[in-house]
């Protein structure tokens, strides 16, 4: 078990994990008390070398291992890799390790379960069982215990051990296509910016006007901004309910902002409330041009419960069939939005979604097939004209 805390020493391994067809690689990381990630460990797992690497320690430089994962000849695996990939994103410049792959989303397609987790993934198909022990350890503190090693250089070794084994069930469902639709989300950059401009989308609107709109608009691009500048979590600028009172209230001046119950006493003499004032102010002279533009919700139809009814009938025998989890393939609103409009821009009605259950669903819709109890089962029978 070796602890990488030279870039040479990285640099060395690196080539010899490049010669493998795939490496295994997590991270662990704390960021209860930052906004960005603090990563405090790298595992990797090859053929020949299983190793755990110290981002944390003085001097070291990653570049050595950002340039493995850019490498399109050897496949980067991954469990669950949202949060892995926002770090590598930030600390390698966009970065996005290319080829990848995700084992929790091929075994969904494979029929494992939605969204399962690891140490269930290595119990089904390893036999194997995982020491929680070291789980909810601290990782940025050192030296490592010689358990938080092993539990942590475990995650690749079965990480590793794991990708053949599903890669195999993936080529026999004949279903490598599923895999590389769901990884689009995961390897599109525009997952892990984090414009501050953005920052909005993650609230819900309360009220529709422009000023309303503009304020709430502005109020969560400070935050977002000063906790990025700072490196804190959004919480400890402001919460949400602070961020919905200056919606409502849109101060302009100190004296405005003083008398808000969200803000501490003193805060509006501060440095962030001083740029937060100026861009509110910035924002209100004309609350039209910086209102965000909300989607129209689409009104459904009356009458389409029947209908929504059906299809999701549909839906469970379709899933049966496949032995996947329903909503893997469809949720409620893409049903009813179907049930609305054969047209509807849903993930059901694209890609391998639309060939196992949209195509049908139309068919279903327009009279063309019909449902029928065949010995206790489901199944879909074609009408004649």
């Amino acid at each position: 078990m070796e602890l990488i805390q030279t870039t040479d020493h990285l640099a060395n391994v690196c080539k010899a994990l490049g010669k493998d067809p795939h490496i295994a690689v997590d991270t662990e990381f704390m960021r209860e008390s930052t906004f960005w990630p603090q990563l405090c460990l790298i595992q990797a797992a090859g053929s020949k070398a299983e190793v755990l690497i110290d981002p944390m320690a003085d001097g070291i430089n990653l570049e050595p291992f950002l340039e493995l994962l850019r490498k399109q000849d050897t496949v980067k695996v991954f469990h669950a890799c949202r949060q892995d990939l926002e770090i590598f994103f930030h600390k390698g410049a966009e970065l996005i390790p290319d080829p990848l792959f995700d084992t929790q989303i091929a075994a969904s397609a494979v029929g494992l379960g939605d969204s399962i987790s690891y140490d269930n993934l290595v119990r089904e198909m390893l036999g194997r069982e995982i020491d929680k022990g070291s789980r909810f350890t601290d990782w940025s503190r050192r030296p490592l215990s010689e358990r938080q090693a092993e539990y942590a250089l475990a995650d690749v070794t079965h990480l590793r051990d794991l990708y053949p084994q599903l890669r195999e069930k993936l080529s026999e469902a004949g279903r490598e296509s599923w895999l590389t639709e769901e990884m689009r989300l995961l390897t599109n950059p525009e997952t892990y910016r984090m414009a501050p401009e953005d920052a909005w989308k993650r609230l819900k609107p309360r009220k529709t006007s422009a000023k309303w709109l503009a304020a709430m608009k502005t109020a969560a691009q400070w935050r977002e901004l000063e906790a990025q500048t700072r490196d804190m979590p959004r919480s400890r600028v402001m919460k949400d309910d602070g961020i919905y009172e200056l919606a409502q209230a849109a101060p302009v001046s100190a004296e405005q902002l003083a008398a808000l119950r969200a803000v501490p006493k003193g805060f509006e003499r501060s440095k962030p409330a001083e740029r937060l004032l100026t861009m509110m102010r910035e924002a209100m002279e004309k609350p039209e041009d910086h209102a965000p533009k909300l989607a129209r919700q689409a009104h459904l139809p009356p009458n389409i419960g029947p209908v929504v009814e059906l299809l999701k009938v549909l839906l469970r025998a379709v899933a049966e069939e496949e032995g996947v989890a329903p909503r893997l393939i469809a949720t409620v609103p893409d049903l009813e939005q179907i049930a609305a409009s054969d047209k509807a821009d849903v993930p059901a009605m694209n890609g391998w979604r639309y060939k196992v259950f949209g195509e049908t669903a139309l068919k279903l819709k327009r009279g063309e097939l019909a449902l029928i109890l065949e010995r206790g089962k489901v199944v879909t029978v074609e009408l004649e004209d």
